[in-house]
């Protein structure tokens, strides 16, 4: 993965209730910088900056209905037609990115139907190409540009 160093990226902070905080240039808003959190700002940065995914398509942290469960996604970059073209999760560094964390997305995934997954923990990254016609997704060497996303089509 061509990733830089997550400290190549500048960060607002500021301290409250004795706790640190981080601004969210995506959600233009402060939120309680968690080990999770500083992977989601690293990573979502070096997604618009180094592979050029548009922040103007960008929702981070929303609520998805899934049966009678709410759940809670990362972030989801999606197409100009509103069609969701990639779901990322963002686990902490300490977290490993395993089969959890891939049952996980795909449950997300079940409603929104990207084409791409991505999990990170910041040190490790997994993008996922969704093959819907065999019902399976194909692991990919390095995360596409958004040129790349933003011009295929699902299977």
């Amino acid at each position: 993965m061509d990733m830089k160093s997550f400290s190549d990226y500048q960060f607002r902070f500021r301290q409250k209730d004795g706790k640190r905080w981080i601004f969210d240039r995506f959600r233009k808003k402060y939120v309680i910088l968690t080990p999770e959190e500083w992977v989601r700002q690293n990573f979502l940065t070096w997604l618009t900056v180094e592979k050029g995914y548009p922040v103007s398509l960008l929702r981070v942290e929303s609520n998805l209905m899934l049966g009678k469960s709410m759940w809670r996604f990362d972030a989801v970059f999606f197409r100009k037609d509103g069609s969701p073209a990639v779901i990322i999760e963002c686990k902490a560094p300490d977290v490993p990115i395993g089969k959890e964390s891939f049952e996980q997305i795909a449950r997300y995934n079940q409603m929104l139907k990207a084409d791409y997954v991505i999990a990170t923990n910041g040190e490790r990254h997994y993008c996922c190409k969704m093959d819907y016609r065999s019902r399976s997704w194909v692991f990919l060497q390095d995360i596409p540009d958004w040129k790349a996303i933003s011009e295929s089509v699902s299977d």
